[in-house]
C-alpha cells in the first residue's frame, strides 16, 4: 500500500511542478519582450542560453549562438518603429519535463517607419529550459501566421 501511495504522491507533485511551470515560462517571455521593445540587446541575451547550441529560426534560416541572434536582432531594431505584441492570453505551454517545455503562441510584430509601420503576424514557438532554477530560452521558432 505505500508504494501506490508514494507513487500517487510522486504524480502529483510531478504534475503540480508542470502546473507552476506555465506561469515562469509566460513570465520568461514577458522579460523577452519587454527587453526587445526596449532594445536592450544585454536584457535579451540574458534571458536566452548562453550556448552555440541555442537556436534561432528566422525567415526560414537557421541562426546559431545567442550573440548571432542578438547581432541579427538588432538589425531589426534599427528600424524607426520595433515592438513585440506576444498574444500571451493565446500562449499554451507543452511541459516536457519539469526542466523543459514549449511555449507556443501568436505574436505580432510592427516594425517600420513611425508614420506607416508595418503590421506583421507570426506564430512563436519557444524551447524554454530550466538550468539551475531559472527558465532561459533554448530555441525561438518562427513562422507567418496564416488566416483561418
Amino acid at each position: 500500500m505505500s508504494r501506490v501511495l508514494i507513487a500517487v504522491c510522486m504524480l502529483l507533485f510531478s504534475q503540480a511542478a508542470f502546473a507552476d511551470s506555465g506561469a515562469e515560462v509566460k513570465d520568461l517571455y514577458r522579460r523577452f519582450a519587454a527587453a526587445q521593445n526596449a532594445h536592450d540587446a544585454a536584457a535579451i541575451s540574458a534571458e536566452l542560453v548562453q550556448s552555440p547550441q541555442f537556436l534561432w529560426v528566422s525567415d526560414g534560416k537557421s541562426f546559431w549562438g545567442p550573440e548571432i541572434a542578438i547581432k541579427r536582432m538588432s538589425m531589426f531594431q534599427g528600424s524607426e518603429v520595433w515592438r513585440v505584441v506576444p498574444a500571451l492570453d493565446q500562449a499554451r505551454v507543452v511541459d516536457l519535463d519539469e526542466k523543459s517545455a514549449f511555449l507556443h503562441m501568436p505574436l505580432e510584430l510592427i516594425i517600420g517607419s513611425a508614420a506607416q509601420p508595418d503590421h506583421l503576424h507570426f506564430l512563436v514557438s519557444i524551447l524554454c529550459v530550466k538550468n539551475d532554477g531559472q527558465w532561459k530560452i533554448a530555441a525561438l521558432f518562427t513562422t507567418t501566421a496564416k488566416p483561418e
